[in-house]
């Protein structure tokens, strides 16, 4: 059985509220600037915003993906044959994850403004990362295609 080429794919991006947020940055940097004249102002109001923009877009740029039989998160590449099962995260269940339940060495992939996350299990013996925990918005989703994965890359003799 052949695998789909992007079972999965998902960007963290930031609420649109974020981007009500940049605006009204950038009118904070307009008025400041101000009593130096119509131009500064204007800079300012161009200026703030835009660089309130990008802030919001790069951190709202990672992106969670399986693809060829690695999951990407962020910065993480990892193969799936490394990783055991996956937990589904509610919301209270990922604040635990986050806070007083969180190992220092595993690798957090989280966005406060996504509620639910995915635990899941890294069982490489020469990582010593313990799990990975991603923020997403489509936990189940995500948790049935690394299972799908993860079941045609046993499946496949060459892989």
């Amino acid at each position: 059985m052949q695998s789909p080429a992007v079972p999965y794919e998902e960007r963290l991006a930031a609420p649109r509220s974020w981007w009500f947020v940049c605006l009204l940055l950038g009118g904070a940097a307009g008025l400041t600037l101000l009593p130096l004249g119509l131009l500064p102002m204007l800079a300012g109001l161009a200026g703030g915003t835009a660089l309130a923009a990008a802030a919001t877009s790069a951190y709202g740029s990672p992106r969670i993906r399986i693809a060829n039989g690695t999951l990407l998160a962020g910065d993480a590449r990892i193969p799936v044959t490394a990783l055991g099962d996956a937990r589904v995260l509610d919301a209270a269940e990922a604040r635990a994850w986050r806070t007083h339940r969180a190992d220092a060495r595993a690798f957090l992939l989280l966005r406060s403004y996504i509620p639910t996350a995915v635990r899941i299990e890294v069982t490489d013996p020469a990582d010593p990362t313990p799990y990975m925990y991603l923020s997403t918005r489509e936990p189940e989703r995500l948790a049935e295609a690394l299972s799908a994965e993860r079941s045609v890359g046993q499946g496949d003799p060459a892989g």
